[in-house]
């Protein structure tokens, strides 16, 4: 009798949990993080507990370029990445971190939802291997903050700013004549606070969440580059969960990339008088001359997309 109740018990499915570990270099307080754990704990219920997320904030995984490594390994499940540092793995992907390639908020939605993306898209999946990327999100607009306005070319001559580490972010403070200083997300506030840099540009969102207001006095609104957000998810992390759980967590990813998108643009609209309320000098910027100045240099440089690429990217209709 027990060995037909062991046999009975055996013979009954378990199934398995599964924890994913998503990783990202964001501040704990940054609207993609919050959106994270949202997701996690939207999923967890959706799928009845099969399927739980870790969620590594604030590089505590590692830097940008680590983490793509990390999931290309298959140590990390999860990611976001700036669609810049992945161009590491398929250089034109990184186009629209270039300056001025983007026109505003309408012409990044008709990028997000292009042909011109969905290629490359899958061109780096392909050269990741088999990495999928699940949703794309608007990052924000970077601008420019130091002790000082930034309202021409000419404020930015010498002065020693602080630059993520891919070739897209050396060419506006190069036209300028500013000296980039490529720096880890995670020690640029240390680096500011004790005078290694004198500047750095990100987006207001990010500005706030790492509390850079404290040791820069001034944002000067260049919006020389808007960010996008890529979510990848590993092709290892969809087969262990199974086809019926990988579409939930498509979809919530996808979900999550439109709320975070939403809740970016609401916020830029707001911290500019938020910052000024904390005592902080923001500066509305003329943009024409800083275009002026980089896109010669941009369209004269080795840059890693094709003519027709970039052609193509301005074809899209929005903020003529």
């Amino acid at each position: 009798m027990l060995l037909c109740a062991l046999a009975s018990i055996s013979a009954t499915p378990v199934l398995a949990e599964t924890t994913l570990k998503f990783a990202h270099v964001y501040e704990a307080g940054h609207p993609l993080h919050k959106g994270e754990e949202d997701v996690a704990a939207k999923l967890e219920t959706a799928t009845e507990g099969r399927v739980k997320i870790d969620v590594f904030p604030a590089s505590s995984l590692g830097e940008e370029l680590a983490l793509s490594e990390g999931l290309t390994l298959g140590t990390i499940d999860m990611i976001y990445t700036g669609i810049g540092f992945v161009s590491a793995y398929y250089a034109p992907i990184g186009m629209t971190d270039y300056p001025f390639t983007l026109r505003g908020m309408d012409h990044w939605k008709a990028f997000r939802e292009s042909d011109l993306l969905a290629d490359m898209k899958q061109e780096l999946g392909d050269a990741m291997g088999g990495v999928e990327v699940a949703a794309v999100s608007y990052y924000g607009a970077r601008h420019v903050t130091a002790n000082k306005p930034i309202l021409t070319p000419d404020d930015m001559k010498g002065l020693k700013i602080r630059v993520p580490n891919a070739p897209a972010y050396l060419i506006f403070p190069e036209a300028t004549g500013a000296n980039p200083t490529p720096m880890a997300f995670s020690e640029v506030y240390m680096g500011l606070q004790q005078g290694v840099v004198d500047a750095q540009e990100n987006p207001l969102t990010t500005i706030q969440a790492k509390k850079l207001n404290e040791v820069q006095s001034d944002i000067s609104l260049t919006g020389h580059i808007m960010n996008s957000t890529l979510t990848l998810v590993s092709q290892t992390a969809m087969d262990r969960i199974g086809e019926e759980d990988a579409k939930i967590l498509r979809d919530l990813l996808v979900d999550n990339a439109t709320n975070v998108t939403d809740e970016i643009v609401t916020a830029e609209s707001e911290l500019a008088d938020w910052f000024r309320d904390q005592g902080t000098a923001v500066h509305d910027v003329d943009r024409t001359p800083f275009i002026d100045a980089v896109t010669p240099v941009l369209l004269a440089s080795d840059v890693p997309f094709t003519r027709e690429q970039y052609d193509a990217l301005q074809a899209l209709p929005g903020n003529e």
